[in-house]
């Protein structure tokens, strides 16, 4: 089956008139998006996300290379209208929730009642078919926000590609979208999902890329980049807080982390104690500890990944 989304070898330069040089907001950025998958699209700001976006979305050309959305190059006309877009700044016009998302169901080619379906299904997904008659103007940023995902959502798109999805959200809501976007991928959707929301990356996201100054630096799935720190964690029972240091207590259980190298040493440790051992696991750490440490400070080498570097 062909990809959901390839970049292969995109550079975007900008030409400035207050600078000699032009600005490079991508340089030989390689990327393959399975179908049916979550990918999270990670990067600090100007990293060049949104310009890669753009790119597959045709509003812009690269300056070298080429790049594919659902097997067709990137601007077809055609394959947009299988494709839910929700950009990072929402703007709509100021008409009836109802109308408003009707209109963008007609440039996506649906008329009758095929768009009066998806008007009250793309509504409903977002918990707003209660204001469907009420004008965007009254609407709140959230409601706004809702509003944008609904028109992204109003043609039954195979690919969706949300730029900043949940940013305006409240808790509730956010839940909300996740189990949506959950919901779509086992449907067999695609999702592409930008978002400076790491908590909310690291629950709905299959696979993550993270770019810096318009270079991929890591690509995998979450469970590989984040799997370990070298460190494992003990919990044990029936043993003194005393033995070990830095160890922290959890009712009758004592948590303790050691490096894996002395994981054997720890445990026999336990049992000469006269402890037993409860459980062990690696030292998962979180996607925001590795995103500060690929992006601050900026690596001099990109990271080998996946399908997907770039060199």
């Amino acid at each position: 089956m062909a990809l959901a989304l390839e970049y292969e070898g995109i550079s975007k330069e900008y030409c400035s008139w207050s600078r000699r040089r032009p600005v490079r907001a991508l340089q030989q950025f390689s990327l393959s998006v399975e179908r049916g998958e979550v990918f999270g699209f990670l990067g600090p700001n100007g990293a060049g996300k949104s310009t890669a976006i753009h790119l597959a979305m045709g509003f812009m050309r690269p300056t070298s290379g080429a790049g594919r959305m659902l097997a067709k190059p990137f601007g077809d006309a055609g394959t947009r209208r299988r494709v839910g877009f929700l950009a990072e700044n929402v703007s709509l016009y100021h008409r009836r929730a109802e109308a408003a998302i009707g209109f963008y169901g007609g440039l996506n080619g649906l008329h009758g009642p095929a768009l009066d379906r998806g008007v009250k299904s793309a509504l409903e997904a977002v918990d707003l078919h209660s204001e469907a008659g009420r004008s965007v103007s009254q609407f709140s940023r959230g409601m706004l926000q809702r509003m944008g995902l609904a028109q992204a959502l109003v043609n039954d798109p195979e690919l969706l590609i949300l730029d900043e999805p949940t940013s305006a959200l409240d808790p509730a809501a956010r839940v909300s979208i996740r189990e949506l976007l959950l919901g779509f991928r086992n449907q067999g959707k695609t999702i592409f999902l930008s978002s400076h929301l790491l908590s909310e990356v690291e629950l709905v996201c299959d696979r993550v890329a993270i770019l810096s100054h318009g270079r991929l630096l890591r690509i995998g799935t979450l469970k590989e980049m984040l799997a370990t720190t070298g460190q494992v964690e003990i919990v044990a029972h029936s043993i003194s807080n005393t033995v070990f240091t830095d160890s922290m207590v959890d009712g009758e259980r004592l948590r303790f982390t050691v490096p894996i190298g002395r994981q054997r040493e720890a445990i026999e440790r336990v049992w000469s104690e006269g402890g037993e051992v409860v459980s062990i696991n690696p030292v998962r750490r979180s996607l925001e500890e590795l995103f500060l440490e690929l992006t601050n400070p900026v690596p001099n080498d990109v990271v080998a990944g996946e399908s997907g570097t770039v060199s």
